[in-house]
C-alpha cells in the first residue's frame, strides 16, 4: 500500500464528525457511514437503545452490527469500546453497567473525542469517560475491564494482530469480547483490498472468518464465535460507492459488481479470555 492507513482513517473519521456537527442544528440524522445502508441506525439498534441518546451520537453512528446486544453487560462491569467514534455504543453500555461501572470510549480522531464527550455531557452520563489513543497501543492497565466492544472499528486497524494481543491483555481473566466488524466472505481482486478509499470504508481491511478466528485464537482468546449477519448485497454496494466521492466510484467500475455481491458482511464476533 502507497498511502498511511491511520492519517487516511483518522482524515475520513474526523471528517464526519465535523459534518456531524455542523449540520446538527439543522436536524439532520443521516448517517455518513463506512458500512453504506446496513448502518442505518434504526436497523442495527432496536428502539429502546437510541431512546433519548443525543441526536449527535445517532448521526455519527458507523457501526455495522450492534454489539452491545450480545455483550452480556451486567451492572457495575467496566467495559471498554475500541473505536468508539461519537460514543453511541459507549452511552448505551453506560446504562447497562449503572452508577457503579465504568465505560471507558477509546478514539485516535480529535474530532470525534470532542463529539463524544459533547455528547456525554448532553446525556448526563457520569460513568463515561473518553480516552485517546490507538486500539494497537492501548492506555489501560493488564486486567483492567471484564468486557471489551467494538463496532466496525477492527478491520480498519494495519496491524490486526497487534490490535487483538492488546484487547486480550487489558481484559480480566474470563472477560469477553464482544464485537462488530466486516469480514470477507469470498475473494475479491487486489486493487479492492488495496484500495485508500475502500480500506477508509471498512472494506479493504477486511479478513475472512478463518482468518479472524485463527488470530484470535493465535492470541489468547477461546471460545470463538463469529456469525455473519448483514451481508453486503450488491446494492448495499453500489449504495456505498454513492455514499462516497468519485475515486471509490472509479475503483469499482473498475469491478464486475457481480464479484463484489455478498462478498462482505457485517458480523457478530464473540471469544473469551
Amino acid at each position: 500500500m502507497n498511502f498511511d492507513v491511520k492519517q487516511k482513517v483518522r482524515d475520513y473519521y474526523g471528517g464526519i464528525a465535523s459534518q456531524v456537527k455542523s449540520t446538527s442544528s439543522s436536524g439532520c440524522g443521516c448517517n455518513a457511514s463506512c458500512c453504506g445502508d446496513v448502518s442505518n441506525s434504526s436497523l442495527i439498534y432496536n428502539s429502546e437503545q437510541l431512546k433519548n441518546l443525543p441526536k449527535e451520537a445517532v448521526a455519527a453512528s458507523l457501526g455495522c452490527a450492534d454489539p452491545v446486544i450480545f455483550a452480556d453487560i451486567k451492572e457495575g462491569e467496566t467495559v471498554l469500546d475500541l473505536g468508539s467514534g461519537g460514543g453511541i455504543d459507549v452511552l448505551v453500555a453506560s446504562r447497562y453497567v449503572g452508577a457503579t461501572g465504568k465505560v471507558y470510549g477509546l478514539d485516535m480522531t480529535d474530532e470525534m473525542l470532542e463529539l463524544a464527550n459533547q455528547n456525554k455531557t448532553k446525556m448526563g452520563a457520569t460513568n463515561v469517560e473518553f480516552i485517546k489513543g490507538f486500539i494497537e497501543e492501548i492506555p489501560l492497565n493488564n486486567e483492567a475491564v471484564d468486557c471489551i466492544l467494538s463496532n466496525c472499528v477492527i478491520n480498519l486497524s494495519e496491524d490486526k494482530e497487534r490490535a487483538l494481543t492488546e484487547a486480550h491483555r487489558v481484559l480480566k481473566a474470563g472477560g469477553r469480547l464482544a464485537i462488530a466488524d466486516i469480514v470477507n466472505l469470498t475473494d475479491v481482486p487486489d486493487h479492492v483490498r488495496k484500495s485508500a478509499e475502500l480500506w477508509a470504508g471498512c472494506i479493504a481491511g477486511t479478513l475472512k472468518v478463518g482468518e479472524y478466528k485463527e488470530i484470535l485464537e493465535k492470541v489468547g482468546f477461546t471460545n470463538v464465535e463469529i456469525e455473519p449477519v448483514h451481508v453486503y448485497t450488491k446494492s448495499v454496494i453500489e449504495s456505498l460507492a454513492n455514499q462516497k466521492d468519485t475515486n471509490l466510484a472509479d475503483i469499482l467500475a473498475q469491478t464486475d459488481i457481480e464479484i463484489l455481491d455478498g462478498a462482505f458482511a457485517g458480523a457478530y464476533i464473540k471469544a473469551y479470555k
